[in-house]
């Protein structure tokens, strides 16, 4: 007598298919996380400004995103409190900790869950909304946050000297609105 699940009957049929569907999810997962990830090494390895002919790193260390500025910033204050938003705006947010802790409790809790359990497939595609609704809107505050940024260099610029060149990656909005963009962006006009 042989075994219902054995090497010569196979694996039974639901249990391939969710081994197909876990692996297709995990590809995926792995390539879109490939995809981004050298976008975000440019964007945090390269960031410099010109000043007065010298190269200044914007970012002189990870805790402090814009310091490498202010020595010169802090000469204006309506520049002063752009960078200081700025600053502000770059501080982990509790909100996204606990939707990604949430979303990664629901995938675990799928993955963990009886094969036969109802409750399986909901709190997978459950997490891994979460966790992909959560990424996109911590990009959509990291870019907006941006813009203090920006906006601290040019209200500088209005008033100062030597002036800050400043260009994190692209050579005017138009062009950067024209690319693949993976977060939400908004912009409006009176």
């Amino acid at each position: 007598m042989t075994a219902p699940y054995g090497p010569e009957v196979g694996f039974p049929i639901e249990l391939r298919l969710m081994i197909s569907n876990t692996l297709r999810i995990f590809f995926l997962a792995i390539a879109l996380f490939l995809a981004i990830t050298p976008s975000f090494a440019v964007e945090t390895c390269s960031r410099i400004a010109v000043i007065n002919y010298q190269e200044v790193l914007v970012d002189t260390n990870s805790t402090e995103k814009g310091e490498g500025l202010r020595y010169h910033l802090e000469k204006d204050p309506v520049a002063k409190s752009y960078l200081d938003k700025y600053q502000e705006g770059t501080q982990i947010h509790w909100e996204n900790a606990v939707m990604g802790t949430l979303g990664t409790g629901l995938m675990i809790g799928g993955i963990l869950a009886q094969d036969d359990s109802t409750s399986r497939t909901p709190m997978l595609i459950g997490g891994a909304t979460i966790m992909i609704i959560n990424f996109l809107v911590a990009k959509t505050f990291e870019n907006s946050n941006e813009e203090n940024l920006n906006k601290a260099i040019e209200e500088y610029n209005k008033r100062n000297l030597p002036k800050i060149y400043f260009n994190p990656g692209q050579s005017s909005r138009k062009d950067r609105d024209n690319g693949v963009s993976f977060l939400l962006n908004k912009t409006w006009t009176f």
